[in-house]
């Protein structure tokens, strides 16, 4: 999944974005109100972590713009992160459309867990725990595992698997991927993707279990469904 992290505080976006992409997240970062809506405007985000305090454009019009107008794809989910811990504040945060709200200082797990929980508010986004047929993936604890074996995967397989695994039987292209699972310092150029997809197929049928993971060629790539591994 990929998200989008806006907050003109240097120190608290690099401690974070570095926090949220050990945890297999796809990272992008901006310092003001201005960049965010520019990258917004080509990027289809999952979820914006959003500063409410800002110089210039502050996190409530950057919000207010989104829900006017998502830019690319569906409108992302938008957690609000700010000092401002009044009820009013809250409630002006809300009422122009963020999703969420956490006061600053946070923990860090506690962002976490607010994360996951609104990307599981929508169907085919990921969930706590994802099954699709003998593989089972619980994204809290960073776990996956195919019938009675673990699987290891690093971080962007994890991430990668939990695109699919939130989109069994959908043919995802090489494009679509890079927008969700890869950051802004992807090159679309190379092989990352294939060779990624690759190296995640070959994980998930080591043992010889039937192929789960398929190419379709001209199109992208498929998670297999149930009935239809073969």
């Amino acid at each position: 999944m990929r998200i989008l992290l806006v907050d003109d505080e240097a120190d608290l976006l690099d401690a974070v974005a570095r926090g949220l992409r050990r945890e297999g997240y796809a990272v992008d970062t901006a310092m003001d109100g201005a960049e965010a809506l520019a990258k917004a405007a080509y990027t289809p985000y999952d979820l914006i972590c959003l500063d409410l305090t800002m110089p210039g454009i502050d996190g409530l019009e950057v919000c207010s713009t989104l829900r006017a107008d998502p830019g690319a794809g569906f409108p992302p989910r938008i957690l609000m992160l700010t000092a401002r811990d009044t009820v009013e504040d809250r409630i002006r945060g809300l009422d122009v459309g963020a999703d969420d709200y956490l006061v600053k200082p946070f923990a860090f797990d506690e962002l976490s867990a607010r994360i996951r929980s609104l990307l599981r508010r929508d169907p085919g986004r990921s969930g706590a725990v994802l099954e699709v047929g003998d593989v089972v993936m619980d994204t809290a604890r960073h776990r996956a595992r195919r019938n009675d074996r673990d699987l290891d995967l690093t971080a962007k397989e994890f991430t990668l698997l939990r695109y699919f695994m939130s989109r069994p039987g959908e043919v995802v292209s090489q494009e679509v991927l890079l927008d969700h699972v890869w950051d802004e310092h992807a090159d679309p150029f190379t092989s990352t993707v294939r060779v990624t997809v690759g190296t995640l197929r070959r994980k998930l049928s080591m043992d010889g279990e039937e192929a789960l993971l398929e190419t379709v060629v001209g199109s992208g790539y498929r998670l297999l469904d149930g009935d239809d591994v073969r």
